[in-house]
């Protein structure tokens, strides 16, 4: 029997996803966290955790963080500055809950990349990781001309549509699916209609891998407010219970842009099989894959979606292009994916964008892209975390 929910998300707060060069990080920061607050019910001075997601130099350390945003806290944690550790930010807030080490945790993601030039390029801060031993934070390789995610995600897209013998152009279907949903949601970057047409004569980025493939980099900063469960049903937000998780895998075999063997300098695992249903993320949650009604999962390019639907079960390897055709995973399908439009169409905001509307969701507060009777929503990547929310404890 899977443990009770012990952590819940008690208020969320956004500034928003786009351009913002006339604000600091700690302005928008603040933003978000205001919004959170009056959404929760909540006094800034019962906020005695801080998990920052995205520190310096794309956003403020956690020490700077507490200080600018006027918080006392007894516990704080940073990750990595890239963007792979939102549900690990999350996760750590819900066990730091559950062991009383705090009774109000704020995870907050506040982070430009308007300062920046194209990533891929010397003026962009990620660069010169590229030149570390073993390579770059996404196994960019700069001294053979892969500068950039892109590169190593194509070289995985292209392996993968390979071995399965999948038309390239299927990937279409998730961009086509996420600016759906965008075109409801009055935050997302990219509302304007994209047809087949438009998609399949954008240009190619890295082959195979087309524009339309690949994420909109956005400024944004997003406040997420967790409590214990047995506290959050006093606050004035409907509560939205953290059910189960699973942390970041790591081995040889994985890379962040593709199944595991797909990427660049890693091992080959040529008969790779999921665990699927297995994965310990159902059991902890008390859920199957076909009780989750929406799966929201990180795009930076789009043939991560397949990659994710296969990897948890809701579809076997290399059958994800086909069975998505057809409007499965659009608003009104059997599966709605990134209902706010995601890193294609919302804003590339590491994650956050998609967790703001699984609570939205769970609430019943998404407008024209609600989900019926929604009990149950997953979050989850290529590189194996995952979290389960629902609006009923497991």
């Amino acid at each position: 029997m899977a443990a009770r929910a012990r952590a819940a998300v008690v208020g969320i707060g956004t500034v928003g996803f786009g351009k913002m060069t006339d604000q600091s990080v700690a302005s928008m920061a603040e933003g978000a966290l205001s919004a959170a607050l009056e959404d929760s019910g909540l006094e800034r001075r019962e906020i005695d955790g801080l998990l920052v997601h995205i520190g310096s130099p794309r956003g403020l350390d956690y020490d700077e963080m507490a200080a600018l945003l006027g918080l006392e806290v007894s516990y704080a944690t940073q990750t990595w500055s890239h963007g792979r550790f939102g549900s690990t930010v999350i996760a750590t807030a819900a066990m730091a809950l559950e062991l009383g080490l705090i009774d109000c945790a704020l995870c907050v993601a506040a982070f430009k990349n308007s300062s920046f030039t194209r990533i891929g390029t010397t003026g962009h801060a990620a660069f010169f990781e590229g030149m570390r031993e073993g390579g770059g934070p996404h196994a960019e390789t700069p001294y053979v001309g892969m500068a950039a995610p892109v590169a190593g995600a194509a070289m995985s897209t292209q392996r993968y549509l390979h071995r399965y013998g999948i038309d390239r152009e299927a990937l279409g279907a998730v961009a086509l699916a996420q600016r759906h949903s965008a075109a409801h949601n009055p935050l997302a970057v990219m509302r304007e209609p994209l047809s087949r047409a438009d998609y399949e004569g954008s240009r190619f980025i890295v082959e195979p891998l087309r524009l339309y493939d690949c994420s909109v980099p956005v400024d944004t900063a997003v406040a997420l407010i967790l409590a214990r469960a047995d506290r959050a049903a006093d606050l004035r937000a409907p509560v939205v219970h953290i059910r189960g998780y699973q942390g970041l895998h790591a081995s040889a075999n994985e890379f962040i842009f593709g199944q595991p063997g797909l990427g660049i300098n890693q091992a080959d695992v040529f008969d790779w099989t999921p665990l699927g249903a297995g994965e310990p993320v159902y059991r902890r949650a008390g859920v199957t894959p076909s009780e989750v009604q929406t799966l929201h999962c990180y795009d930076g390019f789009s043939p991560q979606i397949l990659w994710t639907l296969e990897r948890f079960g809701f579809c076997a390897p290399g059958a994800a292009a086909e069975w998505v055709a057809g409007g499965r995973i659009e608003l009104g399908g059997e599966l709605p994916v990134n209902t706010s439009g995601g890193h294609l169409s919302e804003g590339h905001a590491n994650g956050w964008g998609h967790t703001l509307e699984i609570v939205r969701q769970l609430r019943g507060q998404a407008g024209p892209r609600q989900i019926p009777d929604l009990k149950v929503a997953m979050w989850a990547t290529t590189l194996g975390d995952s979290i389960i929310y629902g609006n009923e404890p497991s």
